[in-house]
């Protein structure tokens, strides 16, 4: 282990010391559920880990926990949205077309690698991908839709297809 990241190491770990517990409460607050603050808390400082040196910490380190913080917070609400949605699908089928536990599994990190990808584009290169892919949509009719050129769909569609191949 190198000196920078044993700098590292021991910066996080006097972070967790004076404010783990602060953070924790937050959350608890925040999700009305300890299991999953503990959860949160603990990724928060993970995530601070995998940050290139401490002095990107700042002055405020508090600030910096409750930023990070929120970002999984929202990350948890959306996978929950995705999940809530994907066993509401299912509970509609038949008892011998459900998927088993494991490919329940393999199906929700798809759609949680998917959603992510679809938050992380424009609204409008999102909208455009979502007509042709769901709607069956031509690319001049998404033009229209959207009213961009025919060129700008086309542009949105190769940025979409190729966010789908860094996702596979």
């Amino acid at each position: 282990m190198s000196s920078a990241d044993r700098a590292l190491n021991l910066h996080v770990q006097n972070l967790y010391c004076e404010h783990h517990g602060w953070l924790h409460r937050w959350l608890d607050r925040k999700l009305g559920n300890t299991s999953d603050a503990a959860d949160l808390a603990h990724d928060t400082f993970v995530r601070l880990l995998t940050r290139q040196s401490a002095t990107s910490f700042g002055a405020e380190p508090r600030a910096l926990l409750t930023h990070i913080a929120k970002g999984l917070v929202i990350d948890r609400w959306r996978r929950q949205d995705v999940e809530r949605a994907y066993l509401d699908t299912i509970a509609h089928l038949p008892e011998p077309e459900v998927p088993s536990p494991e490919t329940r599994w393999l199906i929700l990190e798809a759609l949680y690698r998917i959603d992510a990808m679809l938050s992380a584009m424009p609204d409008k290169a999102r909208r455009a991908f979502l007509m042709s892919q769901l709607d069956g949509m031509t690319y001049s009719q998404i033009a229209e839709a959207l009213d961009v050129s025919l060129i700008t769909v086309k542009r949105y569609m190769r940025d979409a297809f190729l966010a789908c191949l860094s996702v596979a």
